[in-house]
């Protein structure tokens, strides 16, 4: 199965709730990946909340997005660490 994810909805600072295709759900922070070129310019709150659901994954109006298996390895490492 290709993954993709299916919903995303914004939750503020740089935090972003995920629903993938393969049924798994959760929270990720992005602050600390928002780093080079592309993303750089999301750092501004007013732009990372701007996102779609684009080509399978979350995607922004300058071109940047996460691979959604980036985004769930993610999503699942800062459950694990938060527990």
């Amino acid at each position: 199965m290709i993954l993709h994810v299916e919903e995303a909805e914004y939750l503020g600072e740089y935090r972003v709730s995920l629903r993938f295709n393969d049924g798994t759900s959760g929270e990720v922070d992005l602050q600390r990946e928002l780093r080079g070129t592309v993303f750089n310019p999301l750092r501004d709150t007013d732009l990372f909340k701007n996102f779609k659901v684009e080509g399978h994954t979350l995607a922004w109006p300058n071109g940047a997005d996460f691979a959604p298996e980036f985004l769930k390895k993610l999503m699942q490492e800062q459950s694990q660490s938060a527990a």
